[in-house]
């Protein structure tokens, strides 16, 4: 009972505070918006660059074609090869008979140029589809491929695939070093406006202490006040991250640049990086206020 007692008080007087030292606390929570806005961002883009890859992950496929001598004992010892490589997601065997098949049913001229030509005659080469499971990886597995006996020519649309995997690794590192640095702007903000908090209500603190108030009861309401301006300084990041992202992913139609690039569906995602900024803005606020309670009260 003491302890829901000591609770309710802590929260009572943590809002008290908030509304007491408002200027103080308008200050800090405009601060911590504007930094949560750009955590937002941040989030929104690192997940959405992990799809991007996964996205790319399951669409670039590793073409391996064949030497022309090679027999049906060969390709099979060739799939088994392939397969002990690892990082090797799935493999599919395409025959020069399936290429010419496809090639036309695509095209009347490679129907009239192919068409009578016998399996010995094609200019075609059996081929392999090999996915993998890592794409960072995806250099080392082709160049191990290439080292396998009958093996032709590997391709998987190296520069291009490079490039992205390139360009998605410093966004996602970019915003990481990003969210971090304003995590730390964060608790240096927090710890300021408690600072003034407590250098305020100083004499009110002597007196808590001179009546045998236990350090806890003192720090307990500075750690909600700091939580408190943690979850006023969220709400208009939040809002932002809703309807922004709901907008931006419906102006450019789910998709950049190309349908390879694709954004996640809002829903429920947008909830889901809310929770996480309302959880960073809380955390923070609790952290920056302890720190300056075991600073500044020596507590």
């Amino acid at each position: 009972m003491k302890l829901i007692r000591m609770v309710f008080r802590g929260v009572r007087d943590a809002f008290k505070s908030v509304f007491r030292n408002f200027s103080l606390s308008i200050a800090s929570v405009s601060c911590i918006s504007i930094t949560l806005v750009v955590v937002a961002v941040a989030l929104l883009a690192s997940f959405n660059v992990n799809n991007f890859t996964e996205t790319i992950k399951k669409d670039v496929t590793i073409i391996v074609f064949v030497e022309s001598k090679a027999t049906d004992s060969d390709l099979n010892t060739i799939e088994k090869n392939i397969k002990k490589i690892g990082n090797v997601d799935s493999i599919k065997l395409k025959t020069k008979q399936q290429e010419k098949k496809e090639l036309m049913e695509e095209d009347d001229v490679f129907k009239s140029y192919l068409g009578d030509m016998d399996d010995d005659e094609l200019p075609l080469k059996d081929s392999f589809l090999v996915k993998v499971s890592k794409l960072e990886e995806i250099k080392d597995t082709v160049e191990k491929i290439k080292k396998i006996e009958l093996v032709d020519t590997v391709n998987y649309g190296e520069s291009m695939v490079q490039q992205m995997l390139n360009a998605f690794k410093v966004i996602r590192n970019g915003t990481i070093i990003i969210v971090v640095a304003l995590i730390i702007v964060n608790i240096f903000l927090i710890v300021n406006t408690i600072k003034l908090a407590i250098f305020a209500r100083k004499r009110e603190i002597s007196i808590m202490r001179l009546v045998g108030a236990s350090n806890l009861s003192i720090k307990y309401p500075f750690v909600i006040e700091g939580m408190v301006i943690g979850m006023i300084g969220s709400i208009v990041p939040i809002l932002i991250t809703i309807y922004g992202y709901t907008y931006f992913y419906t102006y450019f139609d789910g998709k950049l640049f190309s349908s390879l690039i694709k954004l996640i569906n809002p829903q429920p995602f947008v909830l889901y990086v809310s929770l996480i900024i309302l959880g960073i803005g809380m955390v923070v606020g609790m952290i920056g206020s302890s720190r300056a309670v075991r600073k500044y009260l020596k507590v």
